[in-house]
């Protein structure tokens, strides 16, 4: 359990623990149950251990207990439980059609990331590293790459799903409240793969901030930061 609460420290910006969204929060649920019933399972071969190396003579267990019973009957019920749960939670992940649904895209490039999403008057707004979507309702994104394969990642929005040429795969995500999420390729695909990281503004819908003039001002930052990496650079 002390492994578990331990997990809790992570960096809450990349932390799939420290859910911001519906997606997110499906998943963490899912990781807890799994650690809850990891720490279960260990519990349960200590206590055999330990009987094991008790002096005080007990009537030995049958055969078909522990072949049966322990063997098979038991790690089937567990299997069985976590594939069921995993199937339903994965259904809940999928993008359904909705009125309320927003569309945007994300293209992966070497080594950046640019995104389509709409903007004041419903006209398209493109950005790079920098993704708008409205707090509180969904928003898909169409998924692809220019290059070679990525992997489009928010782990307190939601999972990870591939960037691949030729292809488009839709991510559902959503935020709770307006707010910054961190996001990054979770696909090694070169050298410049470690700065694939990209910023995801969650806002009122009834606020929308001036695109623009943020990614103005969050462009010159990023390149401010890479600036001084490369001079402490050997």
């Amino acid at each position: 359990m002390s492994v578990c609460a331990a997990l809790t420290g992570c960096d809450s910006g990349l932390s799939t623990l420290a859910p911001a969204g519906p997606g997110a929060q499906w998943i963490a649920n899912l990781w807890w149950a799994m650690c809850l019933g990891a720490v279960a399972l260990t519990g349960l071969v200590w206590v055999l251990v330990v009987m094991g190396f008790r002096k005080k003579p007990r009537k030995p267990r049958s055969v078909r207990f522990w072949a049966l019973g322990m063997g098979v009957a038991m790690p089937l019920g567990v299997l069985t439980v976590l594939v069921g749960a995993g199937l339903w939670i994965g259904e809940r992940l999928q993008a359904r059609p909705g009125v309320d649904v927003v569309t945007v895209q994300a293209e992966a490039r070497q080594w950046s990331w640019h995104f389509v999403q709409p903007g004041a008057g419903g006209k398209d707004v493109r950005t790079q590293n920098v993704l708008y979507i409205p707090a509180g309702l969904p928003v898909d994104v169409q998924i692809t790459s220019r290059d070679v394969i990525h992997s489009f990642w928010v782990p307190r929005l939601n999972g990870k799903m591939d960037a691949i040429p030729g292809h488009r795969n839709v991510l559902r995500i959503q935020a709770f409240v307006p707010g910054r999420y961190e996001g990054l390729s979770a696909e090694f695909s070169g050298v410049g793969y470690g700065d694939m990281h990209f910023t995801v503004i969650a806002y009122a819908p009834d606020a929308m901030p001036d695109m623009a003039a943020d990614v103005s001002s969050l462009g010159s930052a990023r390149d401010s930061n890479h600036h001084q990496s490369a001079e402490g650079a050997p």
